[in-house]
């Protein structure tokens, strides 16, 4: 209990240095916000123009896609936002040395990594996502009630936890392997799919999305569960045992990465 408070006294001075930074240099966090604003309006777009021409999609609406595509933005977004230094550990803090800094603290590891950075672009993923939640709401697709508004939440924490796992592993190979960048990025950029319902995929894809990097379940499978009733313990029960194995497996590789760690130079 004495840790927590002190890792959130901690995370409070952290987040007020990013705040601070923020305000200094505004332009480029009013560019950041303004390019990903574009980057989710496109992928929008694109559903748009699809269903401009067809009703639906292996028995998919438009607006179950866009309840979809609005649910897996905010847990990337939350990810994006809290833990994108991760990404310099895949390519710069082992290959430089940089990450000697976090060993001299009197700290938890992961916790000095994520707590580094805040990642303000993020705002605009967060925005899209409630946004269109919002419309979802608004047009029916989504039925507000004590429970699903519980079960969103559980289902976003534990999405979350799936996209900081998946992100963490394969940036932790950089241990053994020095730049991890190539290999966290072709992996990362496969949680794009996790946009739309993977049954609209072929059946490699829907593997890979299910087994191998579980990207799925952070949208499509909580997701069918608050579109068509489908059984909480084989959509959001699963995705918590998904998130607690990933964060595990994840976790344990960094930690044990970090035991093998050479500063630059040995």
């Amino acid at each position: 209990m004495r840790n927590i408070k002190k890792y959130l006294k901690l995370f409070k001075v952290f987040l007020m240095q990013f705040l601070k930074s923020l305000m200094q240099s505004k332009i480029d966090f009013a560019l950041g916000l303004f390019g990903f604003f574009l980057i989710q309006i496109s992928g929008i777009l694109f559903l748009i123009l699809i269903f401009e021409r067809i009703p639906s999609i292996n028995d998919w609406t438009f607006n179950q896609m866009i309840f979809i595509y609005g649910f897996s933005q905010i847990p990337r977004g939350i990810d994006h936002l809290f833990t994108d230094n991760i990404w310099l550990l895949s390519m710069r803090l082992v290959i430089h040395g940089e990450f000697d800094r976090y060993l001299l603290r009197p700290m938890n590891l992961f916790i000095q990594l994520i707590f580094d950075k805040f990642q303000a672009d993020a705002i605009g993923e967060l925005f899209i996502g409630f946004a269109l939640i919002a419309l979802s709401v608004s047009n029916g697709t989504f039925k507000i009630t004590p429970l699903s508004i519980l079960f969103l939440v559980i289902s976003i924490v534990a999405g979350s936890i799936i996209f900081t796992s998946i992100k963490l592993f394969f940036a932790s190979l950089a241990f053994w392997i020095k730049d991890s960048f190539g290999i966290l990025q072709l992996a990362y950029n496969a949680a794009d799919f996790a946009k739309y319902p993977i049954s609209v995929f072929p059946k490699l894809i829907q593997i890979l999305l299910t087994i191998i990097i579980p990207f799925a379940f952070v949208a499509f499978y909580p997701a069918s569960y608050f579109l068509s009733n489908a059984n909480l313990f084989k959509t959001i029960g699963v995705e918590i045992a998904i998130a607690i194995i990933a964060w595990l497996i994840a976790y344990k590789t960094f930690i044990r990465g970090t035991r093998i760690y050479e500063s630059s130079g040995n």
